[in-house]
């Protein structure tokens, strides 16, 4: 099925193309990604671990606390961090005390660093995967790091400006729907299906994979 009729109803749930077009996600380009810092990274994964199943605004006001009390993330430092400090996080009032999301800080650290001494730094990782498989990025960052699968990677791709769909109830509806996969968008499977519908969709209009997505769901969300 081609895109357009999905651009077509976008705009008429949103009013004009003007509308649409306003409410895409920005994007950065292979340098910026490249130029953000590995303790930026690190910051973005906690920021999208803890905000899984829990109220996003709290987690975002609270996060100049958070910064001060992981003294902003340096993954060098939390991939080897000494167990009493993440004990005493465990009774720190800046942050949302969640042992069990504070203890991914150094797995993820280390996920970070490994990349980094491969590839130069994280930004550099990020930058040479190609969006046509995004779905290899998130079975990477499921397997390498800490609560990184699902929904929690996705969004932290997005946060950081990389170029990569999310799955939003409305999508997988929107998908689901149209017939577009027919397997559960949590299996590989039904990932793989969404992957192929994304880059038939990339290929035919030109459109960033993120700009797809969020398009796609302004199908179904008339807000």
């Amino acid at each position: 099925m081609k895109f357009q009729p999905f651009y077509q109803r976008a705009i008429e749930r949103k009013g004009s193309e003007a509308a649409v077009l306003a409410r895409l996600p920005q994007l950065a380009t292979a340098a910026q990604l490249q130029a953000l810092g590995d303790d930026r990274y690190l910051s973005a994964m906690t920021k999208c671990v803890f905000r899984a199943g829990f109220v996003w605004r709290i987690i975002e006001n609270k996060w100049p606390g958070f910064e001060e009390a992981f003294s902003g993330f340096v993954p060098l430092y939390w991939q080897q961090v000494p167990p009493e400090r993440l004990e005493a996080l465990g009774n720190d009032e800046r942050i949302v005390r969640n042992m069990q999301k504070i203890t991914t800080v150094p797995h993820n650290a280390f996920m970070i660093v490994e990349a980094a001494e491969q590839y130069g730094s994280f930004g550099h990782f990020l930058a040479q995967w190609p969006s046509n498989d995004q779905v290899g990025l998130l079975l990477w960052l499921k397997k390498n790091g800490a609560r990184l699968g699902g929904a929690s990677a996705q969004y932290f791709l997005r946060m950081v400006g990389w170029d990569g769909f999310i799955l939003s109830t409305d999508v997988v509806t929107a998908l689901q729907n149209h017939h577009l996969i027919d397997a559960s968008p949590t299996t590989q499977k039904g990932l793989k299906q969404v992957q192929d519908v994304f880059n038939r969709w990339h290929e035919e209009t030109g459109l960033p994979y993120a700009h797809l997505s969020r398009i796609l769901s302004y199908t179904l969300d008339a807000r």
